[in-house]
């Protein structure tokens, strides 16, 4: 039995899968906002509720091992073994894995939610059967992650994905204000894409939402100011995704994450990436993740093999 565990800005989710990859508990909680210590207690309640229901139940025995693993919005230092460039700032510099390991007595795995989302949706989601997939995370923040082979690839400095964190693509005055960025630097991807940065360059514009569903609904309800919003936000995904399809040329892009759905990116970015994709075609498809939220969950669960 794998567990796998989506550690997000505002939910924390787990999964129980069996060995024939079938979902046989699940379960989600609020996120304790900014507050490590709660945090960790929260993931390991979570761990001891589903390991009592599976015994209950009789999927398991009670003495018998199960696998974690864990996708975050950052990713554990390769030279610190702390969490580093995570968008949940209160996990930044924290001995996580450390922490969660000595309460659960028993390894855990750790990797980028996005690696997650991208494993489980080249497995067997929206681009199963492709050889290289990059997967994107639309939501807190522009998580990304790259699966070759249905592998999650990592890198040498733990940061293989990580577009957010460059600059927007092409930027001109067109695109508005300098936003700083949680990182340290200005105007990175993740100033422009992610839902608070969407929200935040909609209001710097003129406009007035609450929310970025508010955003597209407006749009949607004919406001032209909000209509003329989503159609710069939808060139800004196209050139940033562009300068990811000029480095990694995948098969298919998932989007995942509360902005994937917004259905009309779909149609409208790979029409608008052609003008920045350096080639005489671009047969790279942008899907939807197939598995919504919770794929991130179900790639967690496969950082461990089925069986031991």
């Amino acid at each position: 039995m794998r567990l796998g565990i989506d550690l997000g800005g505002t939910k924390i989710e787990i999964i129980a899968l069996n060995n024939k990859v079938e979902a046989v508990f699940r379960q989600r909680v609020d996120t304790p906002q900014g507050d490590y210590p709660q945090t960790v207690s929260a993931i390991v309640d979570l761990v001891e509720q589903t390991k009592q229901f599976l015994v209950k139940h009789v999927l398991i025995k009670p003495l018998e091992r199960v696998t974690i693993g864990m996708g975050i919005p950052g990713a554990i230092s390769l030279k610190t073994g702390r969490v580093k460039n995570a968008n949940s700032v209160c996990l930044i510099g924290q001995p996580l894995q450390a922490d969660l390991e000595q309460q659960l007595q028993q390894p855990v795995r750790i990797n980028n939610d996005a690696n997650c989302l991208t494993v489980s949706e080249a497995t067997d989601g929206a681009a199963a059967g492709c050889d290289i997939v990059f997967g994107v995370i639309l939501g807190t923040g522009t998580g990304g992650g790259i699966a070759i082979h249905q592998q999650a690839i990592t890198g040498i400095n733990a940061i293989a994905g990580e577009w957010g964190h460059n600059p927007m693509p092409w930027y001109s005055e067109d695109d508005g204000q300098i936003v700083p960025c949680y990182c340290g630097k200005q105007n990175c991807i993740e100033t422009f894409l992610s839902g608070p940065g969407m929200l935040q360059r909609f209001i710097q514009s003129g406009g007035t939402a609450t929310s970025t569903q508010e955003i597209i609904t407006q749009a949607g309800s004919g406001n032209k100011q909000a209509e003329l919003f989503m159609q710069k936000y939808e060139h800004w995904l196209a050139r940033g995704l562009a300068s990811v399809i000029n480095v990694l040329d995948p098969d298919t892009i998932v989007l995942g994450g509360g902005l994937s759905n917004i259905d009309r990116l779909y149609n409208n970015v790979p029409e608008l990436w052609q003008d920045y994709v350096f080639s005489d075609q671009v047969v790279t498809r942008l899907v939807k993740a197939q598995y919504g939220d919770s794929s991130g969950v179900r790639g967690a669960a496969w950082l461990w093999p089925a069986i031991l």
